[in-house]
Order: C-alpha cells, then sequence, then structure tokens
C-alpha cells in the first residue's frame, strides 16, 4: 500500500515541480519550456559515437525516473520531465535531434558505468556525479550542476540535525552511489550495517515514510525534490556536506563527442538556456541554481 501512495505522492510532487514548466515560454525563442531549437547539418568530426547514433537516426539516452525535478516518469504518460531530462534533450537538439528521435532509458546507478560501456546509452544524464574512480572507465562533460550531500527526515524529527547526529541511526542510499560510499569512508554511521543501500531513492523515502529508517541520503537538489512533493511529511535538514559535480557521462573513448557536449553547455551558460530550463524545472523545488565551472580535460 505505501509503495501505491508513494507513487501517487510522486506523481502529483511530480507534475507540480515540472508541468508548471509547460507554461512557461523560453528566455530568447517564445518556445514553450523544454523545446529546443534543432540545429542542422551537425559534424562531430572523429566521434564514433556519433557516426552510431547518426547511422541509426535517434538517440538513446540514459536517465533517472523517481527524482522529482530532476528525471521524473510520469506512470501514467511515460513522460519524463525535469531539470537532467531537459539538459539531455537541449544536447540532443543541439547534436540535431528532435525530441521525438530521443529513446530515453531508465538506468540505475550501480548500472551507469557498464550501460555506457556497453554502448547500451550514447549519453547519460542523472545526477551522475564525477569521481576519479568513474573516470577510469566512462568520460565526462561538464560539469552542469553542483549539488551537496544533504539528509532526509520525516518532518517531526528533531533527533538528526546534520551528519554528525546520524552515528547510530539507519540512514539509506542508493546501492553504486557516491553517498553511500561517503556515509562509509567518513563513517558518519556506525555499525556499518546501518548503512541500508537500496536500488532507487523513492524504495529508501518509501522506506522513511514506513519508519524502517531514519533517513535517507543523497544529493540535496533530489531530497528538495522528495521534500517538495509531501512536504506535510518530509524535510531536508543541516548543511550539505560534500561537493557533489554532475557530469553527463560519455564512453571514455570519444574525446570529441566530450569537446562537443562541453561546447553545448558552454553555450547554454552563456546564453541563458541554463538558466531557463533550471527555472522550468529543479528550481521549483526551492533548490537555489549556480553557474557551475566546466572542467574540461
Amino acid at each position: 500500500m505505501r509503495v501505491r501512495t508513494l507513487a501517487a505522492v510522486l506523481l502529483a510532487g511530480g507534475l507540480a515541480l515540472t508541468a508548471c514548466g509547460k507554461e512557461g515560454t523560453g528566455t530568447d525563442t517564445g518556445a514553450p519550456a523544454g523545446v529546443f531549437d534543432v540545429a542542422k547539418d551537425v559534424k562531430v568530426e572523429g566521434s564514433p559515437t556519433f557516426e552510431k547514433i547518426k547511422a541509426r537516426g535517434s538517440l538513446v539516452v540514459g536517465v533517472k525516473e523517481d527524482q522529482p525535478g530532476l528525471g521524473y516518469k510520469d506512470p501514467t504518460t511515460n513522460k519524463y520531465t525535469g531539470f537532467d531530462i531537459d539538459m539531455a534533450k537541449l544536447i540532443a537538439a543541439q547534436l540535431g535531434f528532435a525530441e521525438d528521435k530521443i529513446q530515453f532509458k531508465t538506468i540505475q546507478s550501480a548500472a551507469r558505468e557498464q550501460a555506457i560501456i556497453n554502448g547500451d546509452v550514447d549519453y547519460y544524464v542523472g545526477t551522475y556525479s564525477i569521481t576519479a574512480a568513474r573516470k577510469e572507465k566512462v568520460s565526462f562533460a561538464g560539469p552542469y550542476y553542483i549539488a551537496g550531500q544533504d539528509l532526509l527526515v520525516k518532518k517531526d524529527n528533531t533527533d538528526i540535525k546534520g551528519p554528525d547526529t546520524i552515528k547510530s541511526k539507519k540512514v539509506c542510499s542508493v546501492t553504486g552511489s557516491t553517498p553511500a560510499k561517503l556515509l562509509r569512508d567518513k563513517k558518519l554511521v556506525e555499525p556499518d550495517a546501518n548503512v541500508v543501500e537500496l536500488q532507487s531513492y523513492s524504495l529508501c523515502v518509501t522506506k522513511l515514510l514506513d519508519g524502517e529508517v531514519d533517513a535517507v541520503s543523497t544529493d540535496d537538489a533530489i531530497l528538495k525534490g522528495y521534500a517538495a512533493a509531501e512536504p506535510d511529511k518530509l524535510k531536508v535538514v543541516g548543511q550539505t556536506f560534500s561537493t557533489e559535480k554532475y557530469g553527463i557521462g560519455l564512453p571514455k573513448d570519444d574525446k570529441a563527442l566530450r569537446d562537443k557536449v562541453n561546447e553545448i553547455l558552454e553555450k547554454s551558460l552563456s546564453d541563458g538556456k541554463w538558466d531557463e530550463i533550471y527555472k522550468n524545472t529543479l528550481g521549483k523545488s526551492g533548490s537555489e541554481g549556480k553557474h557551475p565551472t566546466l572542467e574540461k580535460y
């Protein structure tokens, strides 16, 4: 029953956080939010991934589906919305592909690197933190957003105020995620068994609402989306205690495509598109939007 209830809440919350963007207009084109001009005759010399995309005639983009305001899939329409989704669509448009030429594919956190390595997705946009370990397997364009790890608790919780108050608590995060690793590496939660790892943050939130865990820990942008979806039951507490740089995940050796995506991101930060996307999606959750600095390598 709780899973169905949470799904309904996330549906309402996801629509509240993202559907209002549909009513907005672009900053310079008058187009509806989330609709981008498609570039013509795009070339990315030396990119095997782009050649594969062109031969296929469509894009496959890895995303998340259970993060209101970021990457959310409406279970009634199967439509994806959110900041990450619109960033993925903007990149696609600048590569020459309209929205109807994009297949969004939900990939869980633990499977992201392998999906990119296998060629199951052409690129990945889904709260994907850039780390040295991941760069051994894939490459990143960006960062396109800077987040920080935080804590989500029940509204009536008075015990948890920040990372120094969760030592003996049960804290849930996603399998294979950097937040779960940080909780263990910094010994913020002990014993180790008190770090509960599940396949998605929506499952963690269900456990929190059911009282089976004391907190959910991941990036503040994600948590604020859940808190906004159920403000009478959930809240984000404390200050962020990490820096998470979200990048566009790409095949490791495709420098040409990485350079092209960095060029697209850089243009979005200067021409107002990044701000337009943020305002109409993640900005609805109350999370602050600060321009990232691209790290080209």
